[in-house]
């Protein structure tokens, strides 16, 4: 049977070099790309895949709706997440929302290949760091002065962060998400409890504070 794979990103040159792994690792799989999270939804509206590599910070929709789109209407697919976020912050977050595996895209060929023979394999992967810190934070999990305060945020509430982080605006947040903006509105004032800061710089620093911290 041919593997049906999607490769899922906004840069050309990304979805280019993955495509040629992945044929060098799956001569006879039969790919496809699509470059915006609109382009996810159609074509697995459309089409079974056998492993979709997903980017987090694609326009035309969220991570999330997409992500949950994929698992209920081809929960048999493996997700693989590829993304520039702070692995140690975020692959965990990812894996225990369902993804089937996390992939840094500052990893070198070396890795970006294991990974993709893995999930071939396998239909999972993770890092070596990853794996120390699952076991890391299970050691830790009693004692509530260790821990990162950034894990109390719903994915939701992680992903409207990012974009507060990243100087967009409410009204653009309720726009991109398809909130109401008193809904946008009221995550940021959770946000902001959670995390104990009172302005967008105060958030800045916490998330440079606990990314760098986590290794």
């Amino acid at each position: 049977m041919i593997e049906r794979i999607l490769i899922a990103d906004d840069h050309s040159i990304v979805r280019v070099g993955l495509s040629i792994m992945v044929k060098k690792l799956r001569p006879e799989s039969l790919i496809e790309e699509a470059v915006d999270f609109k382009n996810v939804l159609d074509l697995v509206k459309k089409n079974s895949y056998d492993l979709i590599v997903l980017d987090i910070n694609m326009p035309n929709g969220s991570f999330q709706q997409t992500f949950e789109f994929i698992k209920i209407k081809q929960p048999d697919t493996k997700v693989l997440v590829f993304s520039s976020q702070e692995e140690s912050v975020y692959a965990i977050r990812y894996l225990k929302m369902g993804a089937d595996g996390f992939l840094h895209k500052m990893a070198d060929e070396d890795t970006v290949r294991r990974a993709l023979e893995k999930m071939f394999r396998r239909g999972s992967y993770v890092s070596e760091n990853i794996k120390d810190t699952l076991v890391s934070n299970s050691i830790r999990s009693r004692d509530k002065t260790t821990r990162n305060p950034l894990t109390t945020l719903s994915t939701r509430e992680m992903e409207i962060a990012e974009k507060l982080i990243r100087g967009e605006s409410l009204k653009d947040i309720s726009t991109e998400l398809n909130l109401h903006s008193s809904t946008a509105s009221t995550y940021k004032a959770r946000i902001f409890k959670k995390l104990e800061v009172k302005n967008i710089p105060e958030l800045i620093d916490v998330f440079r504070f606990y990314e760098g911290l986590i290794n």
